[in-house]
């Protein structure tokens, strides 16, 4: 294949927002070009083989992105199809179309593949709608850092105070409370209703709610980190709306043992009830360690061979510590036997089922605590 650029879109976070077109040329990629805010996930679409260079976070000043131009191309100049992935959209408030004007006059063929701008998919996995009739005929989106030491943004705040209609602002952390500020100080309704979103479409997804009077004192309370800031009557939707983090398994992280003799297919169903899943065999995955530091909300068993592998990763005379601020859940009565001669109990146990019954059973045990 001739060599070539694909500067692709990410997505907001999550892994499985990336486009369909972004999945397939990064399959093709020889090499991965990415920024660090690119969920590790992604890189499991390439080939294993790719070469995967990690360029950090947003470029601070024009020689470092320079420098990047300058990677990119010389990687296509070896010949290579290279991947250049970015978060969100690689031409909202990002450097994608630097890149590809490099690259235009550089004589390097490229393509652009669009993805879901972060505050996007940050909004609709809060149930907010950036549009409503009704909610203002106007959207407007304003440029954060996440890098609070670049120049100080240069906007004309009267103005956009007084437009109708949602804004939404990329915002870092020290950013902000700053940004609240000057909309109600420029005339935007102290009253008025607003969200924050930090680590939008993850797990990790928390939304504040509330008019940006409360907001503002709630950052002055517990300050947050990059986030996302929506402010307009669209906002009163997400009580109607929310979808995301209603789930009974959102903010639960659950470890699924592998089994020999099941598939792998429990971590999907997990994961479509909210669940944070990790898996004993993915790479870096310390079992004890995760169940050390308390992070582990549920561990699941679908045969004696999990329940084996488990007690050769931690220990068997250490299983009953470690798992005495985790729910066990046990499926089949081969599971449920081994993790009783481990002199465990299992806080969800299945006698029989599919593992969609299994999933739908831990998610119950969790449903309103």
């Amino acid at each position: 294949m001739r060599a070539i650029v694909y500067l692709i879109g990410a997505g907001p976070g999550g892994p499985d927002l990336i486009t369909l077109r972004g999945y397939h040329c990064l399959q093709r990629a020889d090499v991965v070009i990415y920024d660090h805010r690119v969920h590790a996930d992604v890189l499991r679409y390439a080939r294993p083989q790719a070469e995967k260079i990690d360029v950090g976070g947003p470029a601070a000043d024009a020689s470092a992105q320079h420098a990047i131009c300058f990677l990119i191309g010389e990687k296509a100049h070896e010949g290579k199809v290279v991947a250049r992935l970015k978060r969100g959209d690689p031409l909202l408030f990002d450097h994608g179309g630097e890149e590809a004007l490099f690259l235009h006059e550089q004589g390097i063929p490229f393509e652009l593949v669009p993805g879901v701008p972060a505050a996007i998919g940050a909004s609709a996995y809060a149930g907010i709608p950036i549009t409503y009739p009704g909610g203002g005929d106007t959207v407007t989106f304003v440029r954060g850092f996440d890098d609070d030491g670049r120049e100080r943004m240069r906007l004309d705040w009267d103005h956009l105070a007084g437009l109708g209609g949602t804004i939404v602002c990329n915002a870092g952390a020290r950013q902000l409370p700053k940004m609240i500020e000057s909309l109600v100080a420029h005339g935007r309704a102290a009253d008025e209703s607003a969200a924050i979103i930090v680590n939008g479409t993850l797990s990790s997804q928390r939304t504040l709610t509330g008019t940006l009077a409360e907001l503002a004192r709630a950052l002055e309370e517990q300050p947050v980190g990059a986030a996302i800031l929506i402010v307009g009557r669209v906002v009163n939707f997400r009580e109607h709306l929310r979808w995301f983090d209603s789930r009974p398994l959102f903010g639960r992280r659950a470890l699924v043992m592998h089994s020999k003799e099941q598939p792998d297919d429990l971590a999907l169903l997990l994961q479509q009830h909210g669940a944070d899943v990790v898996m004993d065999t993915d790479t870096g995955v310390d079992v004890y360690r995760q169940l050390l530091d308390r992070k582990v909300d549920v561990v699941t068993f679908t045969s004696a061979s999990a329940v084996l592998g488990f007690l050769a990763s931690v220990g068997a005379d250490q299983a009953s510590d470690l798992l005495a601020h985790t729910a066990v859940a046990t499926l089949g009565p081969a599971a449920a036997d081994a993790v009783a001669r481990a002199n465990l109990t299992p806080a969800i146990p299945l006698a029989t089922g599919t593992l969609g019954a299994f999933a739908e059973a831990i998610a119950a045990h969790f449903k309103g605590n």
